[in-house]
């Protein structure tokens, strides 16, 4: 599911979404939330119908072979964004362009929806596509602690599908401590195995991982992340902080509460590709 508001940063993440969707062989759904409380409905309804062609003509100018639907809800854009979420495998929105005003006061509409969404969710930078974006690798933050393991798959999966290389990231923490090189590079030989196409490379940092991928020469297209909704909104919503900002790539939060809900089943026939 993808959140439209009309914004180019909507488009760009219907059409990141669409590669995913193709290669999950499910639809995809084009989403645009209406608040009740505008004056005008019958224009904002005219302007929520435009933007969902432009982001239906994107996503077809993709030629990925995925069906697609498009929907109109009313209500606020968090709760409608958030309740929506209930039957997807994952939400994807712009990093700029929704909820300018909860941007500033709050960290934004995506970084509220990564603290309630009941899936993963994608937050999509705009970038250009060619040069050195092409060669992006995708990282994945890593702590001792299990619960990691949904988010882990879930890069391993974002490598294979758009052939990139994965960069797991050891984060050490007050409450885990240190992440020791060899544990994890053990740790990622089974996903290795699972997913032989993909370049694994480990690496670990003290530093938190918005410190780690911004001093990186090497460009990073998409960091996959684990959190809980205490601290998602400082690794993707403030511009000092944020993960999409500094680092300046697209984000994919696994909030904590379905990471847990998900990783015992990761070495079963159930996992968060399914």
């Amino acid at each position: 599911m993808v959140g439209i508001d009309g914004s180019a940063a909507a488009t760009q993440a219907a059409q990141w979404a669409a590669e995913e969707a193709a290669g999950r062989d499910i639809p995809l759904r084009l989403v645009y939330v209406i608040d009740e409380r505008t004056n005008d409905m019958s224009v904002r309804l005219q302007y929520a119908e435009t933007a969902l062609r432009a982001a239906t003509r994107a996503v077809e100018a993709t030629a990925r072979p995925v069906g697609l639907e498009t929907s109109i809800i009313y209500g606020s854009v968090d709760d409608g964004l958030a309740e929506e979420s209930k039957a997807a495998v994952m939400v994807c929105v712009g990093s700029v362009g929704i909820g300018r005003v909860a941007w500033k006061l709050l960290g934004s509409t995506a970084a509220t929806l990564a603290e309630r969404a009941h899936c993963p969710v994608a937050i999509i930078r705009r970038h250009d596509t060619a040069g050195r974006w092409q060669r992006a690798a995708i990282a994945v933050a890593v702590e001792n602690s299990g619960t990691t393991e949904a988010a882990v798959e879930l890069a391993m999966h974002e490598a294979s599908l758009r052939g990139a290389r994965l960069l797991a990231v050891g984060v050490s923490s007050a409450e885990s401590g240190d992440v020791a090189y060899d544990e994890l590079d053990r740790r990622m030989d089974r996903w290795r195995t699972r997913y032989p196409g993909v370049d694994v490379h480990v690496v670990t940092t003290r530093d938190g991982i918005c410190d780690f991928l911004a001093g990186r020469d090497e460009p990073v297209a998409l960091a996959v992340i684990a959190t809980d909704g205490d601290t998602v909104a400082n690794l993707v919503g403030p511009v000092a902080k944020g993960v999409v900002h500094r680092a300046r790539c697209s984000v994919l939060v696994v909030p904590t509460a379905v990471d847990r809900r998900i990783a015992g089943g990761i070495d079963s026939t159930s996992s968060i590709m399914s």
